[in-house]
């Protein structure tokens, strides 16, 4: 029995020390996630740094009491697994609504901790710290850096509007986005509550202006009653 236990087994402090590491850097990283309030947070990182850790400790060790001196094994072949068995959670995170695509930076996010847990559990512990703090360096100091990079006026903004129906709004708000420098590349109309007076309506637009500023012009014109804006280019971490 005592001798199941220490590091030659895989069993040891060095080994408990590893997972341990992994479990906090994951969910160092899940907090972040779960304060941003995605899909996969906490418990998700978390256990995905975890289990990363404990297979890359079991690739290591988990079959020296089967093996001989004549029998050479690869330690890879069962951490490898990890890279390709977190492809089905990361795409299980990525998801299409209204031609916008989301859940690419936490999809990344689960795929970066699987990695910090490989590391933690092959022992390679400063370099899972570095990574977790690059992870964090990258989520606090490119965010605003991303936001105020030009965007490309080929790539197209989705607005969404309700505003008073028979009051010639509309027209208005397509005039506006025209005279400054906005392409409508696609309009749909929703009118599924006519009694209420109001209407619905959803614009694809492409320009090299600043969306967060026609979304707060619109807004200003009479009869809108609500202008949102789902940017494509703007960062959805």
């Amino acid at each position: 029995m005592i001798a199941a236990f220490g590091e030659p087994t895989g069993q040891g402090l060095t080994q408990i020390g590893e997972l341990l590491i992994a479990l906090a850097l994951s969910a160092a990283i899940g907090v972040e996630r779960e304060i941003r309030q995605k899909s996969a947070g906490l418990r998700t990182h978390t256990l995905v740094g975890f289990a990363s850790a404990l297979i890359m400790v079991v690739s290591k060790y988990g079959f020296t009491d089967v093996l001989d001196g004549h029998i050479v094994l690869d330690p890879s072949r069962v951490a490898a697994q990890i890279v390709s068995g977190i492809g089905f959670i990361g795409g299980g995170l990525i998801f299409v609504r209204r031609d916008v695509v989301r859940g690419l930076t936490t999809a990344a996010a689960v795929w970066l901790t699987a990695a910090v847990g490989m590391a933690a559990g092959a022992g390679l512990w400063l370099l899972a710290l570095l990574v977790t703090a690059g992870y964090f360096l990258v989520m606090v100091a490119l965010t605003p850096l991303a936001a105020r990079l030009p965007r490309s006026k080929y790539t197209p903004s989705l607005l969404h509007l309700t505003y008073l129906d028979r009051q010639g709004i509309l027209r208005r708000v397509i005039e506006y986005c025209t005279e400054h420098g906005f392409v409508i590349g696609r309009l749909s109309v929703d009118r599924s509550d006519p009694e209420s007076g109001t209407v619905s309506v959803t614009l694809a637009v492409q320009g090299g202006g600043s969306t967060s500023e026609l979304t707060a012009r619109l807004a200003e014109l009479d009869g809108v009653l609500t202008v949102s804006s789902d940017d494509t280019n703007a960062p959805q971490l």
